[in-house]
């Protein structure tokens, strides 16, 4: 499974990217949201982990443009977060984001999230 992991923190990145792969993920690393959205259409990736916080483009507009193109619209994207504010699940879900998450990451709970949401995973 090829997950895109949009995130502009150096540290995020090197625990999660390593934690993924240990678990036998595929990873492309985006580090902002301009460049999340375009390698969304360029790789189509099984799933996108969106940062909200971001560069550039913000995660809540890099995956309204995600969801609103033709050709990426049906990639589950899990909103990560950290500081997770009341409403912020509400907002990452009205933003087409298909689940949410929040840092520092749970492991074995995103894993959990990632699994439902992959291709071919039973609907809940």
């Amino acid at each position: 499974m090829k997950i895109l992991y949009v995130e502009d923190n150096d540290d995020n990145i090197y625990m999660l990217e390593r934690r993924l792969k240990r678990a036998g993920f595929t990873i492309l690393i985006a580090r902002d949201g301009a460049e999340g959205v375009a390698m969304a259409g360029a790789e189509q990736p099984d799933l996108i982990l969106m940062d909200m916080g971001l560069p550039i483009v913000d995660g809540w507009e890099a995956t309204r443009q995600i969801k609103a193109a033709e050709q990426t619209k049906h990639i589950p994207v899990i909103a990560l977060t950290a500081n997770a504010m009341s409403g912020d699940r509400e907002k990452a879900l009205a933003a087409g984001c298909d689940d949410f998450d929040t840092k520092p990451v749970e492991l074995d709970r995103l894993l959990g999230k990632i699994q439902a949401l992959k291709p071919g995973a039973p609907a809940s």
